[in-house]
């Protein structure tokens, strides 16, 4: 075998190892790509006050992630509807998202993942600010998770409550194609990647009004090693005729989670992960075992086949000298 040869059997196997890291590693949520002054550059205050008391808040700005300002690594509503601004907990807040945001699903083959009849009325968070309307998106920009967290997070969508289907999704400007991130057509839980210093917002459509209880996770592990995890509960009052009051009270019916041993929401870590969870995360890795498993193997292969046919060549190098020495002995035999 050639040098050429073998420098290409090995960057194949190479390429094969590197196809599969990128298809096992985390892809993380881009931003939306809106002007400098959305709202997106946000800096949050380390100092900002923790709020007390319920709020029902149908318009301006709020955010939800989480947060170590606490000493706990917690999940918190970043209120900036009005200043100062406030850090809530999730059971305080209700997002009204009222009639004024009522639009029609688009007859658009782009948009065939909201299951909705072209035209349907729906109601949605715009990804853009909109006057009038709710703008709710997630960040991990309190200053102590931007100190403590090691890259970023995994946010896990457990599964919703309400009466329609919810759909989010990203769309980068007026002709970018529309980008999924989580559905109620999907089957639960929902994972997505998000990096530490990360503020974004997305469509949020819902197909009826009535109450949506959104139950997620975040966890992730902080520079110092240690693993947190911390689950709650989101709260939306869909459509001016809903009672947003009655959602405080409303709980996720967490039996659909096969839930096992847990502790409160809000202080320390939340929820243990559910059996079906953890089945579905070792199932993971168990594939991602084997898949690297397998290139592993084709590489350790692949060494194999190029020690061999080299071996074999210098095999029948030895073999042609010693053929060219004996024909040199013969032909000085024949002069003698």
């Amino acid at each position: 075998m050639t040098t050429r040869n073998r420098s290409r059997l090995i960057g194949i196997a190479g390429a094969a190892l590197a196809a599969v890291a990128l298809a096992v590693l985390p892809v993380s949520i881009a931003a939306a790509e809106d002007a400098p002054d959305d709202g997106l550059q946000q800096v949050i205050d380390p100092n900002q006050a923790q709020g007390t008391g319920r709020v029902v808040l149908d318009d301006g700005h709020i955010d939800y992630g989480p947060t170590l300002n606490t000493g706990e690594w917690i999940i918190q509503i970043h209120d900036d509807t009005s200043q100062p601004s406030f850090w809530r907990m999730p059971s305080d807040v209700v997002a009204k998202v009222n009639d004024a945001s009522k639009l029609t699903a688009p007859d658009d083959p782009a948009y065939a993942f909201l299951g909705l009849e072209p035209g349907t009325e729906v109601w949605v968070i715009p990804q853009v600010r909109r006057p009038g309307v709710i703008w709710a998106g997630w960040n991990t920009q309190e200053p102590g998770v931007l100190d403590a967290l090691n890259l970023g997070t995994t946010q896990r969508i457990l599964g919703v409550d309400g009466p329609g289907e919810v759909s989010v999704y990203l769309q980068a400007g007026n002709f970018g194609e529309p980008q999924p991130l989580w559905s109620t057509l999907d089957a639960f839980p929902q994972d997505s990647w998000i990096e530490v210093n990360t503020h974004t917002h997305a469509n949020w459509v819902f197909s009826e009004p009535g109450v949506y209880l959104v139950r997620l996770e975040f966890s992730g592990t902080l520079i110092d090693g240690s693993e947190v995890s911390a689950r709650d509960t989101l709260r939306f009052a869909v459509g001016d005729a809903t009672d947003a009051e009655a959602a405080f009270d409303m709980e996720f019916d967490s039996s659909q989670l096969e839930q096992g041993p847990s502790t409160e929401d809000g202080a320390g870590a939340g929820d243990t992960a559910p059996a079906s969870e953890a089945a579905a995360g070792g199932s993971l890795g168990a594939v991602v075992g084997v898949v690297v498993g397998v290139v592993v193997a084709a590489l350790l292969i692949a060494v194999i086949v190029v020690v061999v046919a080299s071996r074999r060549a210098k095999a029948r190098s030895r073999e042609a000298r010693a053929r060219r020495g004996g024909e040199t002995a013969e032909n000085e035999g024949g002069r003698a």
